[in-house]
């Protein structure tokens, strides 16, 4: 990384990320865009790609709360925001936070968890609070949540409704590893001792958000803001839209922006290009929008539909 990206010890999340993860540079670079772009990130690949081991190494390169839920059917929304307990010696009943109330939250298995536990994230996620009864509780800043789901596996797992998808700045899917991966993966594992190595520098919480700070401040030219605008509209526009039963909102041009920007900060650049809108596209856009059952039956994707569009729709 370039002295931009380096500084105040940001830089030291990625080494020590790249140090851990091989084969995930997607992954890697997804994953601090959703910090830097403060939001929330949906990692999606089957089992025995790394997906837990990321967020966990991602936790020990930042300072700050980290909590782990497993999810499971019979989880209940209170096991994530906490709940109030009764205290005999006031005779008042105290809140006790639950694991949300950490900076980075890893919900491992989202799909296990039953709707009730799913819809209690949704506040959490989208307003950054918890309301226990006539409280509200304000979660700590920074505050992002990092869920994993299997794909391949469907009896006692509940599907993410649409709402709740759309709180997640990104949706990353990941593929298995080529060979020469795969070896490199196997000799980084057998090289390695009981847990992770720490980083030899941690980024502080100061750190994350002035490195937001900047990453915001990334320009975003008029024309390119235009490309943004034209690739989420044209889900909602002929011939795209004859495949959409839902199209996206314009919650994903802000989603697409604010990720350009970041990934541009992190390559060391004062600007976004159309090449960082066109490389997270997929990733920001095709989670936000629902085909129809005809475009479905004929095996066509959303990624595949944002895919078409990136190629329709030119830049500038």
């Amino acid at each position: 990384m370039d002295a931009m990206a380096e500084a105040g010890g940001f830089g030291a999340l990625r080494s020590h990320l790249s140090a851990g993860l091989v084969g995930h540079e997607t992954l890697i670079e997804r994953l601090l865009t959703g910090l830097l772009a403060g939001g929330h990130v949906l990692v999606e690949g089957a089992p025995g790609l790394a997906k837990t081991r990321a967020v966990k190494w991602l936790a020990q390169a930042v300072e700050g709360g980290f909590a782990r839920i497993q999810c499971t059917p019979d989880l209940l929304p209170s096991d994530l925001t906490g709940t109030p307990v009764f205290r005999p010696n006031t005779g008042s009943f105290e809140f006790v936070p639950g694991p949300v109330f950490h900076n980075l939250i890893l919900v491992d298995e989202i799909n296990r968890a039953p709707p009730k536990v799913q819809s209690a994230l949704l506040e959490a996620m989208a307003e950054g609070q918890v309301t226990s009864g006539a409280e509200t509780h304000i979660l700590p800043d920074p505050f992002i949540v990092v869920a994993t789901q299997n794909p391949i596996e469907h009896d006692g797992t509940f599907p993410l409704p649409e709402a709740q998808l759309d709180r997640f700045l990104l949706h990353v899917v990941l593929e298995m590893p080529d060979p020469a991966t795969e070896r490199k993966i196997l000799d980084l594992v057998e090289a390695e001792g009981p847990g992770a190595p720490s980083p030899g520098a941690r980024a502080t919480l100061a750190d994350v958000r002035d490195a937001r700070k900047e990453a915001m401040r990334v320009h975003l030219a008029d024309p390119l803001r235009d490309y943004i605008v034209r690739l989420v509209t044209a889900t909602r526009t002929p011939p795209f839209s004859e495949e959409v039963e839902h199209a996206v909102s314009p919650r994903g041009s802000l989603a697409l922006a604010a990720s350009a920007k970041a990934r541009a900060w992190l390559r060391g650049r004062d600007h976004a290009l159309p090449e960082d809108v066109a490389e997270l596209a997929g990733d920001a856009l095709a989670h936000r929008m629902a085909l129809t059952w005809r475009a479905q039956s004929e095996g066509r994707t959303a990624r595949g539909l944002v895919a078409e569009i990136l190629n329709a729709v030119e830049p500038l």
